[in-house]
């Protein structure tokens, strides 16, 4: 029998839309096999039906909610399949409700705000036969937090030590914009330099053909701290002024960028491709048996 795990169980949800208990008592009775847990809970008519490609949520919306004194702030996805959904009221009232819950109760991860929303979901989710899924949250604290949300589909959390909200947001701005991967370049991790030097290797193979060590070295040098500005929050140009650095906007203001978080709809959700042609075909031909 295989391990029932959460990542498990959530996989199940997703692709059915059905509660976690119910996921987890469909997994255990069939023994960790997913496919057979879908047949299973739709011969019981527990679920009209499943593709097993699998029902992925993966557009939606962000939310965020700052504190009155900018000291606290909270960014949450939800999930749904499709992005006409993620405009109708009722779906942005569920995320507007999980995000009020997740605030005032100071939660710092999804888990207990998915299963004090289960209830509202599955109301959601019959109402709209879309699967509709809490994604992730994450809450921060400091000296000055500014928020930042382009539509529905990127949120920002800035935290300062120093410097004012306005500031915050202007930075904020910033990352919903140029969407670095860390903070600092002493962040980046060895393996991350190690791959980006692979890669400019790999591209740069006929250039470097024949040329001394130290040459391709410094040639390597100068990608990887490129690089490395690229990545980095404080060493990129500020969108509103690319001669400025954001690391110095920040120290021209007396302030100091401690941490940030970005959210976008559906990064890294795997997203099932989808044979249009072969779908009409296959329901026409169906009208026809």
């Amino acid at each position: 029998m295989a391990e029932i795990t959460a990542a498990l169980v959530k996989e199940l949800r997703e692709r059915t839309g059905q509660g976690m208990m119910d996921c987890k008592k469909a997994l255990t009775a069939a023994g960790g096999d997913i496919e057979k847990a879908i047949d299973d809970m739709r011969a019981a008519g527990a679920i009209k039906a499943a593709k097993k490609a699998g029902n992925i949520a993966a557009e939606g919306s962000i939310a965020v909610k700052v504190a009155d004194d900018n000291k606290a702030a909270v960014i949450i996805e939800v999930n749904s399949q499709t992005d006409f959904l993620a405009l109708q009221d009722d779906f942005k009232a569920f995320v507007a409700d999980s995000l009020d819950k997740a605030f005032a109760q100071q939660l710092t991860e999804a888990a207990p705000l998915i299963a004090a929303q289960e209830p509202a979901r599955e109301a959601l989710v019959a109402k709209c036969g879309e699967n509709v899924n809490i994604r992730r949250l994450t809450r921060v604290e400091g000296e000055v937090v500014g928020t930042y949300l382009h539509g529905h589909r990127i949120g920002v959390l800035v935290v300062l030590k120093g410097g004012d909200a306005d500031l915050a947001k202007e930075i904020a701005m910033h990352v919903a914009a140029s969407n670095p991967q860390f903070l600092n370049p002493s962040e980046v991790s060895e393996e991350a330099v190690e791959r980006e030097k692979g890669v400019f290797l790999a591209l740069n193979e006929d250039k470097i053909k024949g040329k001394p060590a130290e040459i391709v070295e410094k040639m390597v040098g100068g990608r990887i701290q490129k690089f490395l500005a690229e990545a980095s929050l404080v060493e990129q140009p500020f969108v509103k002024d690319p001669e400025v650095k954001v690391g110095d906007l920040a120290k021209k203001a007396g302030a100091e960028i401690v941490s940030f978080v970005r959210y976008e709809v559906g990064e890294g959700i795997e997203r099932a491709e989808v044979d249009f042609a072969a779908e009409v075909a296959a329901q026409v031909a169906a009208t026809k048996q």
